[in-house]
């Protein structure tokens, strides 16, 4: 049976209680509200009912139908939505929304076993590339291919998995001219993270799928501008790998030298992502780029700060840090600063390298998120003139909650879409 929804200003009916968000008759259920949160925290409960069939009937916005889109996305249910008439832009505007979204969300709900690194990097370029043959090339760099060109932190992190780690280059060109990017994006792909030998306990390595979160976003986001009509060059740049327990498996102890001369120490495994991370900024930088945008389930430090709801951003570069939080602001996705100064590259201090790639305590101690952030600062050019860091503390959701169904959420490709449309 399919459902006919509308949308009304006005309460519901006594019978359904105080403040209902929904009401009933025959066929058809009335949202009482037309803010877009509440439409997508009315579209989750109508799929705690096993509806899956629904009719957007009547006036209804795009950031409305989109909202309930968000709503009623079910991991295991081919949700159905016939949507409500719109102008031919916002049609467009939906419908490319909708095919990155389900793209996104089904890489991160992917299981572990299917997505090794190689098959992740591959599945962003082949998606990229089907939006716009003709302006998309790529490379993908594996297994010791990776340490003979330098990309260490990708190789160490992932060296210990019988399959192999993989970087992905990819180049936007859509004037053929193979000029400088406008934007380079970077995101983490760490298809499985079990900690290495600094292992996480069970219940912490259970969602850990969901680790190769910022690489879908990032890739997300250049494919939504592509579909909104990106004209500019855009490099693209995926560090994955898995993060596994083996007699090959990088160590404590260890010490990494990157390219552009930083020493690492390595005092957690478990601060992996930041490692693979510094291989994909340090090719952003070569690349010339303008903006840098990297993208990562970074920290739980950011989650504790900010809660589920939004992402947390990071600049060196104040006024590339406040554009940023504006655009994300226009496309309604929920992101908020927090510090980051130069003396934050200093907070993971080692006596044998120059840096530590994180302090060997829980979480990496206070300011867990920040340090992680100082850390990718190394890696930076310009003293991060241009670069934004988002720690996506908003990517994922272990279990529903009254906005998201459990797993992937998205949030944030929008608003790097967005910023490279302004690059």
């Amino acid at each position: 049976m399919t459902l006919d929804i509308y949308l009304s200003s006005e309460s519901a009916p006594e019978q359904w209680g105080e403040g209902a968000l929904l009401s009933f008759k025959d066929d058809r259920a009335t949202i009482h509200a037309d803010n877009a949160e509440l439409i997508q925290v009315a579209a989750r409960r109508l799929m705690t009912q096993g509806l899956s069939f629904f009719s957007l009937k009547g006036d209804w916005q795009l950031e409305q139908q989109w909202a309930f889109f968000q709503g009623a996305y079910e991991p295991k249910v081919d949700v159905q939505i016939d949507f409500a008439g719109l102008s031919d832009s916002d049609s467009k505007e939906l419908d490319a929304r909708i095919e990155v979204s389900r793209w996104m969300r089904s890489m991160v709900n992917e299981t572990p076993e299917v997505l090794a690194p190689e098959v992740l990097a591959q599945e962003a370029a082949q998606f990229v590339q089907g939006l716009a043959p003709e302006h998309v090339t790529y490379e993908i760099v594996a297994g010791e291919d990776l340490e003979k060109q330098g990309h260490i932190g990708t190789w160490e992190v992932g060296r210990g998995s019988t399959r192999p780690p993989a970087l992905l280059k990819l180049k936007f060109d859509p004037k053929g001219d193979n000029g400088t990017p406008a934007a380079a994006l970077v995101g983490k792909g760490i298809t499985f993270d079990s900690g290495g030998y600094s292992i996480k306990p069970s219940a912490g390595m259970l969602h850990m799928k969901a680790d190769m979160g910022g690489a879908a976003t990032v890739t997300g986001g250049l494919a939504l501008a592509i579909l909104r009509g990106l004209e500019k060059p855009v490099d693209l740049y995926l560090c994955c790998a898995e993060n596994l327990i083996s007699g090959h498996a990088y160590k404590l102890g260890d010490i990494l030298t990157y390219p552009n001369g930083v020493t690492v120490e390595i005092q957690n495994t478990d601060a992996e992502g930041r490692v693979v991370m510094a291989d994909g900024l340090l090719l952003a930088g070569e690349s010339g780029a303008g903006t840098i945008i990297d993208a990562a389930t970074l920290t739980g430090a950011a989650v504790t700060a900010v809660g589920g709801d939004y992402n947390a951003v990071f600049t060196l570069d104040k006024s590339a840090g406040q554009e940023f939080l504006e655009i994300a602001h226009d496309e309604n996705e929920r992101h908020w600063p927090l510090p980051l100064e130069s003396f934050h590259a200093h907070r993971c201090p080692s006596h044998f390298a120059d840096t530590a790639n994180s302090r060997a305590v829980k979480g990496g101690g206070p300011g867990g998120a920040s340090n992680a952030a100082g850390f990718l600062s190394r890696f930076v050019p310009n003293n991060g003139e241009g670069w934004v860091h988002v720690d996506l503390a908003s990517a994922y959701n272990d279990s529903p909650t009254p906005k998201w169904s459990a797993g992937g959420t998205g949030l944030g490709f929008r608003t790097i879409a967005a910023k490279l449309l302004k690059s």
